[in-house]
């Protein structure tokens, strides 16, 4: 499939490691012109000395005003990806006040304030766009000790189909894709013990879990062109898990 994302300004949050990362880089190999944010200026260094090309900018999302003056400072955006994320996995009975405002700071708050910037700009430029939220399994499952972010990607999935609701008749399509547990170094570490690791494949009927690159693919195809008619969807990465 030929995707060429030529003249396109795209901004990727949470491009310090991981999908993000990953993301930024195939974004940019496809001539994208990458924005990429994180709040980690050692790993956007990484990130720029790789490939020059793409743009980053050290801010920490959780602070809803440097948020939206980090957004600012990039318009004009054609396409977003709200990748960033953090995920606090403990007992529903344990999570306490701070652990609950720091995942939904990251995983709502940040959505909304970068989305709702980068949408006026579009709407004001009357120019159609494409915005990707990076959500989980998680928000369409229970999954034990997920409670609280389990709960916040659920709200990002009915976030986008809101905004795909109004944003549609601008032309702004708005999609979530819903990964299973990514082979990520921190994936890698958080589920390389056989013992945790086969309850959850146990679920899943392709038996393993996704690799980066099958979880870019998924993004990459929801910016361009070539899903012109998705919009409002939630798309599952996730080997039939949610199918079982």
């Amino acid at each position: 499939m030929n995707i060429d994302f030529k003249g396109k300004r795209i901004l990727v949050t949470g491009v310090g490691q991981g999908i993000g990362r990953d993301l930024a880089l195939r974004l940019a190999k496809f001539n994208g012109e990458v924005i990429g944010f994180s709040r980690t200026q050692e790993n956007l260094d990484k990130l720029h000395s790789e490939d020059p090309r793409i743009q980053t900018v050290c801010v920490d999302l959780s602070d809803w005003e440097a948020a939206i003056n980090a957004v600012k400072s990039v318009l004009p955006i054609d396409m977003l990806v709200n990748n960033a994320g953090v995920a606090i996995l403990k007992p529903f009975l344990k999570m306490t006040k701070e652990e609950i405002d720091k995942i939904y700071d990251i995983n709502v708050k940040a959505v909304i304030s970068v989305s709702q910037i980068v949408a006026e700009n579009l709407v004001s430029r009357k120019v159609g766009g494409s915005i990707v939220n990076v959500s989980s399994q998680a928000g369409i499952a229970a999954i034990l000790n997920h409670s609280i972010y389990c709960s916040s990607k659920a709200a990002v999935d009915m976030l986008t189909k809101n905004m795909a609701l109004e944003l549609g008749p601008h032309n702004i399509r708005v999609n979530s894709i819903n990964p299973t547990v990514v082979m990520t170094e921190m994936g890698k570490l958080g589920w390389s013990d056989p013992a945790k690791a086969s309850a959850m494949l146990s679920k899943i009927p392709l038996g393993r879990f996704a690799e980066v690159s099958e979880v870019v693919d998924a993004i990459v195809y929801l910016l361009s062109d070539r899903s012109s008619m998705i919009n409002g969807v939630m798309l599952p990465v996730d080997g039939g898990f949610l199918a079982t």
